[in-house]
């Protein structure tokens, strides 16, 4: 069954029974939204936040780790293209797209939960759980969209700061320690899944500026590239998402390096959450100064900062406790600050009829870099010090604000 079949199926279920529209004034839709958008990607670190605990209960090593952090990202770059490919966010109600793929993600997500699970079934579990999440992230940045044609940044910046606390999510209930038991991550996470799905369909309507593709264009994709404004805003986030997930990812490892080095004993569960959580608030503060500045000079003003964070983190190894922390803090504000304004800049730059195909091209090329940039530092765990693995992220920035560097993106 493909996934166009399952949509066209759940389209025609689900017209039995009518979502609640006269909740729905607009002061309540954005809310709604973004509370879905961090309930679903809860799912998207699950695994990695548990990441010892399955090393200890598979008894699979330390091979394992990178199952974890590549097969997610991988799982979201097929589904990405899929859901591009076939317009499927611009062709289908993006309400019902949400709703289905948070289903099937919070079961791929269970899978975790197998006993004697091998590195196969843990692969597909991930991989699956990324695919899915093609159907979550861009097609709720989609509904935003479809909603807030006047000050996008803003609503952009409130739901990717809900991604981002939702990514972080899972190291809080596993730094918490609620449970000796690592399992209750998965099963939390699956369960505000699925009450995110059903929050969007029956609360969030089709917005007012929908404009549904009738006709699949299997071109349109190559087609958005011949328009400069998409182009050069395209290639910012490109050097966006070379920087952030790797960064995102090799946080604990950082923080473990630190420890190892100062003989310390800082909490790296809690510690990660803090990091990447600070980034979910300064995509929403950046969200309100993109009112008063636009996109583009605040998406440029957060990549500038958070390469030149990059370039120096060696230096950070060296510091003092309270001074690490902080310096990484700023990082985990800076490094995600740009990638809603980005966001907002591809919106703006495409067709109203091609917006869904626009964010989730964008995002399937996007998390494609980032497996790359990711299975770069972890090649250079083995051929330099600790210390020096981030600066090879630098790239991403320069690259991207290279992109920047001409006018035309003046939203």
């Amino acid at each position: 069954m493909t996934v166009t079949t399952i949509f066209n199926h759940t389209s025609s279920l689900m017209s039995i029974v009518k979502p609640n529209t006269k909740v729905n004034s607009g002061a309540f839709i954005l809310p709604i939204i973004i509370g879905s958008q961090f309930a679903c990607t809860s799912l998207w670190f699950a695994g990695n936040a548990i990441m010892d605990d399955l090393i200890l209960e598979t008894g699979l090593g330390t091979e394992i780790i990178g199952y974890v952090l590549s097969s997610v990202q991988i799982g979201f770059i097929l589904g990405t293209l899929v859901f591009a490919v076939f317009m499927i966010a611009d062709r289908y109600s993006p309400s019902k797209v949400f709703m289905v793929s948070a289903f099937l993600a919070a079961l791929c997500n269970m899978g975790l939960l197998i006993q004697d699970i091998s590195n196969t079934t843990l692969f597909i579990a991930r991989m699956g759980t990324g695919f899915f999440l093609a159907g979550i992230y861009p097609v709720g940045m989609k509904i935003a969209a479809d909603y807030y044609e006047k000050g996008l940044g803003k609503a952009l910046g409130y739901l990717v700061g809900a991604l981002v606390l939702g990514t972080a999510f899972p190291h809080l209930l596993q730094g918490l320690k609620w449970s000796e038991d690592y399992t209750i991550v998965i099963v939390i996470t699956s369960l505000l899944a699925i009450l995110g799905g059903l929050a969007i369909y029956f609360m969030v309507p089709n917005g007012p500026y929908r404009k549904p593709s009738k006709v699949l264009q299997l071109r349109a994709g190559i087609a958005l590239f011949k328009i400069p404004a998409f182009k050069k805003s395209a290639i910012g986030y490109f050097g966006h998402m070379w920087e952030l997930y790797a960064f995102w990812a090799f946080i604990p490892f950082a923080i473990k390096s630190y420890n190892s080095m100062h003989n310390n004993h800082l909490p790296i569960s809690l510690w990660t959450f803090s990091i990447i959580g600070l980034g979910g608030i300064s995509c929403a503060i950046g969200g309100h100064f993109a009112l008063r500045w636009g996109s583009k000079k605040v998406a440029v003003i957060s990549l500038l900062l958070s390469g030149f964070l990059c370039a120096t983190s060696p230096l950070f190894f060296l510091m003092p406790t309270y001074l690490f922390l902080l310096a990484f803090c700023l990082w985990g504000v800076f490094v995600v600050s740009d990638s809603p304004q980005f966001s907002t800049l591809v919106a703006s730059a495409v067709p109203l009829e091609l917006k869904g195909t626009a964010l989730t091209l964008v995002n399937c090329i996007g998390f494609s870099i980032s497996i790359i940039s990711i299975q770069l530092l972890t090649y250079w765990l083995d051929v330099m010090d600790s210390s020096y693995i981030f600066t090879v992220l630098t790239i991403g920035p320069i690259l991207g604000l290279w992109a920047m560097r001409n006018g035309g993106l003046n939203k």
